[in-house]
């Protein structure tokens, strides 16, 4: 009986959960020597995101909230819980869904500033959810009116600032946040109905300053003295930096120290909550993929994944994951590096990773390439096109292919 389940990629909230012990394997070469996958094959690493995820919650000076949308397999969110993360920031009613059922008693929180009223019914009615972010005068009268004035107690209400432009890999500046002076009014506006009233800000994935939360807290204090009306909650959002090939980010705690200290500059009464959102931090060294080589032309590879797949960042952001070949017979890879482009399976031209992609000049068509740090933003990034659908998950024990910031917190 093969160790894999196939399952497509459309919504990755509806899949079936991994299965017991027997289907986790020691190492993903093992497995690829036994199932030998002709289907792209995520690997997930729960003792990695456990292990991360410890660090962040003992590390970060306040209060953790896993960003779903990052990965929302169940078996990911189970390694989190393991790990210590007890709060979820969610973004639509099927997250809230998936993690309420998974963890009846964690802290759900609604951080999506544009959602549907039929959402925030939801989540409220059927999950207890009372904690939503709004960064208009229309959201806040939306949130109010879908909740009801009786079911409006208890509310936490939490105002997205916009921030300037930064230097993130993903700049979120231009969709969500409220300019300083309408959050300012905002703040103001939504008090009165706010059994908890917060202020928060994002400043972009991938961030690589710590300075730039220092930064975006002194704004916050700025909006919240010109307000006049007391915070309960600060939230400074995600947006941590996990390495990958090139790219060394700073240790996470100089980012805990630039966030403490512009917290504690602001000045708020004892007892005002800390939150942050991280994602990518926690998950991204807990899963890879192993993809086939199905054609070679000079210096690209034709694989069976792309940017419609598990690799959309490795397309036009231009992120550049680690890769090594993995060949179970047969003569051993060539010592000799080439730098590789890779092409998808689509017939769009635009399925293409630039990379470049280090590997042995000899590999061919039929070798398999295992990309890793892909647990944030891979799997549920997938969709459907051109049939490309389905891919392959199980859960492996072996260390990541990039290690996390405290390779010691994975035999704890």
């Amino acid at each position: 009986m093969s160790l894999l389940r196939s399952r497509t990629a459309v919504s990755p909230l509806r899949r079936r959960d991994l299965g017991d012990a027997a289907r986790v394997m020691p190492t993903v070469d093992a497995l690829v020597a036994v199932e030998r996958p002709e289907e792209p094959m995520h690997c997930l690493r729960p003792a990695a995101i456990a292990a991360a995820a410890r660090f962040f919650v003992s590390g970060f000076p306040g209060e953790t909230l896993y960003a779903v949308k990052c990965n929302p397999e169940p078996a990911v969110l189970r390694a989190l819980w393991e790990g210590g993360v007890r709060r979820f920031d969610c973004a639509s009613a099927a997250e809230v869904s998936l993690v309420r059922s998974m963890f009846p008693e964690a802290g759900i929180h609604f951080m999506h500033p544009v959602k549907a009223r039929s959402a925030i019914r939801e989540a409220l009615a059927l999950h207890g959810v009372k904690d939503f972010v709004l960064d208009s005068a229309e959201e806040l009268a939306k949130i109010l009116a879908e909740t009801g004035a009786g079911a409006a107690e208890g509310l936490g209400l939490v105002v997205r600032l916009a921030l300037p432009k930064g230097e993130a890999v993903y700049d979120l500046s231009g969709k969500f946040g409220a300019q300083p002076a309408e959050a300012a009014a905002l703040l103001r506006a939504t008090r009165p109905h706010a059994a908890r009233l917060g202020v928060s800000f994002h400043v972009g994935s991938q961030c690589l300053e710590p300075l730039a939360w220092r930064r975006a807290l002194a704004l916050v204090g700025e909006v919240v003295r010109e307000a006049g009306v007391p915070v309960d909650i600060v939230d400074v959002g995600g947006g941590f930096p996990v390495a990958y090939p090139g790219v060394e980010p700073p240790a996470l705690g100089a980012f805990f120290a630039e966030i403490e200290a512009g917290f504690e500059a602001l000045g708020l009464p004892e007892g005002t909550a800390l939150w942050a959102e991280p994602g990518r931090a926690l998950v991204a060294a807990g899963g890879s993929v192993v993809v086939q080589v199905q054609g070679r032309r000079d210096g690209a590879l034709y694989v069976n994944d792309g940017v419609y797949g598990a690799l959309s960042d490795a397309g036009l952001p231009g992120f550049v994951f680690p890769v090594r070949l993995i060949r179970p017979d047969g003569p051993a890879p060539s010592p000799v590096l080439r730098e590789f482009a890779l092409f998808g399976p689509t017939c769009d031209s635009a399925d293409r990773m630039r990379g470049p992609f280090p590997l042995p000049e000899d590999v061919r068509e039929g070798d398999w390439i295992e990309i890793g740090q892909l647990g944030a933003y891979g799997a549920c990034l997938r969709t459907g096109f051109n049939g490309f659908d389905r891919a392959r998950i199980v859960e492996v024990r072996d260390r990541p292919m990039i290690d996390t910031e405290d390779p010691a917190a994975l035999a704890a």
